[in-house]
């Protein structure tokens, strides 16, 4: 291969740096915090819409069924309705969305390990900035 069809096929490659390229609209997806949390919360299996709820604690139902909704319509997560009375819906990662979630497992504990030092850098420059 020569090197400008090199340069060619590298430059054909999906950049989040490129401004019309759709993998930033899945970087714009699982950067929301409600996104992050849910998929999170559902790499420990099946879930109904109340064990969510009680899971992130303070998601209002109206969040969580917009963020469910959207992360449903990308292929993150599978709705289950199992068609019975009274309703019993679940959901569940589906495969690309288990993929994301091992990343965002990582960057959970980073933020569980390092909040600390965020808040004090926080209170440190808000103390010499007047904030």
């Amino acid at each position: 291969m020569s090197t400008e069809s090199a340069k060619k096929s590298a430059d054909s490659r999906p950049s989040v740096f490129d401004p019309t390229c759709s993998s930033r609209h899945a970087l714009e997806l699982v950067a929301s915090k409600w996104a992050m949390l849910i998929i999170s919360a559902l790499d420990e299996g099946p879930m109904r819409n109340a064990a969510l709820i009680r899971k992130l604690g303070d998601v209002s139902q109206k969040m969580l069924t917009q963020t469910l909704k959207e992360l449903e319509r990308n292929g993150l997560v599978i709705r289950d309705d199992k068609q019975t009375v009274p309703p019993h819906v679940e959901y569940r990662l589906s495969a690309v969305g288990r993929s994301l979630s091992e990343t965002l497992v990582i960057l959970d504990h980073w933020a569980e390990t390092h909040f600390g030092e965020l808040d004090a850098a926080r209170e440190r420059y808000d103390a010499e900035h007047g904030g």
